[in-house]
């Protein structure tokens, strides 16, 4: 290349391949927001069959299985508090009425892919929005696939939430309520 020319990336396969990005783009931001509704109104909604199942473990009120993904900062935590009480709620007593534990191992796998998800997406689009080089541009681009596969695996781990809380909601429900504590001297 001569002296005097510079490389345009925005023109011919450079231009295409920026066309590509943004129509890929567009089209992974209205699945994550149709995917978003969805997912807060079912998460709502379980937050609200907890308060019915186990009033007294829920930290949050039912509005924060809501608003708690939009305040900034906080959603690093508070949807997690929540769903840590509709994981405690729906979780099957025992016949005899005893407190039973099921493991939290998918909600915090949840928890955590989602959390590192969000971070190295915010990570890859601002460097994506500095990457005026082309090798800038190239290495940036592969961070950017990285978080999309990140995102994917985050993903994954909240459908098998959904299915591991809808399921455990559905046989605390089946068994019915959970007996009232009897309560000492009280005649029967």
């Amino acid at each position: 290349m001569a002296a005097q020319e510079t490389l345009n990336i925005y023109a011919g396969p450079g231009l295409r391949a920026q066309e590509l990005h943004d129509l890929a783009g567009t089209v992974q931001t209205a699945a994550f927001l149709a995917t978003a509704v969805l997912f807060i109104v079912w998460f709502h909604r379980t937050r609200r069959n907890a308060e019915i199942f186990e009033a007294g473990v829920q930290r949050m009120g039912p509005g924060w299985a809501v608003g708690g993904w939009f305040v900034p900062v906080a959603n690093l935590w508070f949807p997690y508090r929540v769903a840590a009480g509709i994981w405690e709620a729906s979780v099957r007593p025992h016949p005899d009425g005893g407190w039973r534990t099921v493991p939290k191992t998918v909600l915090n796998l949840w928890w955590g892919g989602w959390v590192v998800s969000l971070l190295a997406s915010r990570i890859a689009v601002g460097q994506w929005n500095r990457a005026r080089e082309p090798q800038q541009i190239a290495d940036t681009a592969a961070l950017v696939a990285a978080a999309d596969a990140l995102d994917l695996v985050a993903a994954v781990l909240a459908v098998l939430f959904v299915r591991t809380v809808t399921r455990m909601q559905g046989e605390r429900a089946a068994h019915g309520p959970a007996p009232a504590p009897a309560l000492s001297g009280a005649h029967r």
